[in-house]
């Protein structure tokens, strides 16, 4: 099942390897743009499920405060808040859950191209859904950052890990904690500006304290993390992971959306969110019908 993924992945990387003159470093990055530019719209769709949610929580905190005693009654307040606001509560999954295994698809596909054993390049070359793609193999693994610099430069081995590479190759991990972190504080800055943006109510900064404080931990975790990952994986593997994450900086920057959502028809949805009207108690619906009523005659 997971070769239907892999395959085609596989087999598009050696292609791309061949139209690009035999260099698997451009091969790698032609083909995570292409990857990361195409499953755009599902990121988008995502952000913007996102965005509803975040508009939405002041009036579903208020929604469980009201009937908190009554969950059937919670339910239906709730579901009559998204019909009116027109939000998805698993919006925000489904299009995470189709990219995750292209992302790792595209992962395993350099991980199986850069084969570095006969069992791995056997193994290569019955993935390959082309005919006669075969006759690449095995693909080049050495690469030299700057030909002209050969001497002072050697050639990396891209199966290899920058602990046994050439020394500057330990540049690498430090790229992928550098453009991980990167990526990591855009997406806090931007999710910190859709929520002061709809952060009407003083009382709602505390529950979202802990949340900031949580996402600032990860902005530091993930990338000492991917960092320290970064010295045993192949270099290949570093490349891509920098090349996924500067990406990733151009699309959650404000510039990078605009483009995109220009070419992709994107529109952006700044209405303010609608709210419903909290149906009172049963004592107030009560007094209410008792003032309706006509006055007694005399």
């Amino acid at each position: 099942m997971w070769d239907l993924i892999l395959n085609p992945f596989v087999t598009i990387l050696a292609w791309l390897y061949a139209a690009l003159n035999q260099d698997i470093v451009l091969a790698i990055v032609v083909l995570t743009v292409i990857i990361r530019f195409l499953t755009y719209p599902l990121l988008a769709k995502q952000q913007e499920s996102s965005r509803k949610m975040q508009q939405i929580q002041p009036q579903l905190k208020k929604l469980q405060e009201k009937y908190k005693n009554d969950k059937e009654k919670l339910s239906q307040a709730q579901m009559k808040l998204y019909r009116e606001n027109k939000v998805n509560p698993v919006g925000g999954c489904f299009p995470m859950v189709i990219q995750f295994p292209i992302l790792i698809g595209l992962y395993q596909a350099i991980f199986f191209a850069l084969a570095a054993t006969p069992f791995q390049l056997v193994d290569l070359s019955e993935r390959l859904l082309i005919p006669g793609l075969d006759s690449l193999i095995p693909l080049q693994r050495m690469w030299a950052p700057i030909p002209q610099l050969a001497q002072l430069l050697p050639e990396l081995d891209l199966t290899l890990a920058p602990t046994e590479n050439p020394h500057y190759s330990l540049i690498l991990p430090l790229l992928v904690l550098i453009t991980t972190w990167a990526q990591q504080k855009l997406t806090m800055m931007t999710t910190k500006q859709k929520s002061d943006k709809n952060d009407d109510d003083d009382e709602d900064d505390k529950p979202r304290g802990g949340q900031a404080q949580m996402m600032q931990s990860m902005t530091t975790i993930m990338p000492i993390m991917f960092g320290f990952f970064s010295l045993s994986f192949s270099v290949g593997l570093s490349i891509y992971f920098v090349t996924s994450n500067l990406i990733g900086i151009i699309q959650y920057s404000p510039q990078g959306r605009n483009v995109l959502d220009k070419l992709f028809g994107s529109k952006k949805s700044d209405e303010a969110p609608v709210e419903i009207e909290l149906e009172a108690d049963e004592p107030v619906k009560k007094l209410r019908k008792r003032r309706k009523k006509k006055p007694r005659k005399k």
